[in-house]
């Protein structure tokens, strides 16, 4: 058996991130200080079903459910097969029920009214040995459609893959963070190996939260009491350079630092997921896929990137 989706010729050059949508722990307003729902998030959905950006990516763990539900109630009025869904069983928020990833799926399916994931996500590698079997039972359904594995290093996604060769399945997705400030999944060989091993690289965190779009600065910080604020709004100087090298870029394109830090990630071979709130940031995010960069344009943002000496390794991640 095959774990291939079948829709992979009309996969989209970027998703986009729900995590933001909704509240409570791990939430939209603890995460990035969001209080958003159904109202304001339906012309944000359905601008993006027009713009052919139609692969929504989201866990069962974002707001305790909160962000499902709210894309759920979306995608129960349109077509199936027009919509690609992406949602993942986190470990920590397991129960210690054998059926544990049964369960947490049953969840996600009911939530967001589907009988399908095509993309299913081991989270976090808190386990491979024990967590990586359980989705071969899913696989083998027809629950799911595509295998993925999320923050696991290059032996972890390895591991994975061995496991699931046994069944004749494998990890045909991996989702790390990645970006112009965190580039150990590059650095690790994680990249090459997947681009050797025909499997898609979802690139999270493109744009750190918004660190990297030229919203934010030392005059204007994120939000106080946030997850977002905490990590970045310390090291705002140090991104100045940064931010002005792809608002001079974006000058060659009419485009927005946040649209030349997608380009990048897409030249880099990888499929960027872009959390969207607002209307316009969907219509600039398939603006983006649009932008081509030159190899020196692309060298000239990474060496800033490391310039800014900022690490942005979060408490939920592992270096690569």
């Amino acid at each position: 058996m095959e774990n291939k989706d079948s829709r992979s010729t009309t996969i989209p050059k970027i998703a986009l991130g729900a995590w933001s949508w909704g509240a409570g722990a791990a939430g939209g307003d603890q995460v990035f200080g969001n209080h958003l729902f159904e109202a304001e998030l339906k012309p944000v959905f359905e601008k993006a079903m027009e713009c052919g950006l139609n692969l929504w990516d989201t866990a069962a763990v974002y707001g305790e459910g909160t962000s499902e539900r709210i894309l759920g109630s979306f995608v129960k009025d349109e077509r199936r097969d027009s919509i690609i869904l992406s949602t993942k069983f986190t470990p920590q928020i397991a129960s210690d029920s054998p059926d544990a990833m049964q369960e947490m799926i049953n969840g996600s399916k009911e939530r967001l009214h589907t009988d399908v994931i095509d993309v299913y996500w081991i989270h976090n590698p808190m386990d491979v040995e024990k967590w990586t079997p359980d989705l071969i039972p899913l696989a083998k359904s027809g629950q799911i459609k595509t295998i993925g594995v999320s923050n696991h290093n290059l032996a972890e996604i390895k591991r994975a893959n061995e496991i699931l060769a046994a069944d004749g399945l494998k990890v045909s997705a991996v989702q790390n963070h990645y970006s112009l400030l965190h580039r150990s999944s590059e650095r690790a060989g994680i990249l090459d190996y997947c681009k050797e091993n025909g499997i898609t690289f979802y690139s999270y965190m493109v744009l750190e939260q918004g660190a990297l779009t030229g919203r934010y600065s030392e005059e204007n910080p994120f939000p106080e009491g946030t997850g977002r604020g905490e990590a970045y709004n310390p090291y705002l100087k140090e991104l100045t350079a940064l931010i002005d090298e792809l608002k001079i870029i974006g000058t060659r394109f009419d485009a927005s630092p946040a649209q030349v830090a997608t380009a990048w990630a897409i030249a880099k071979g990888t499929l960027p997921i872009i959390g969207v709130t607002k209307v316009g940031q969907v219509e600039e995010a398939a603006k983006a896929a649009q932008i081509v960069l030159t190899a020196d344009e692309i060298s000239r943002l990474e060496r800033l990137g490391d310039e800014t000496g900022v690490h942005t390794l979060r408490e939920w991640e592992k270096e690569m």
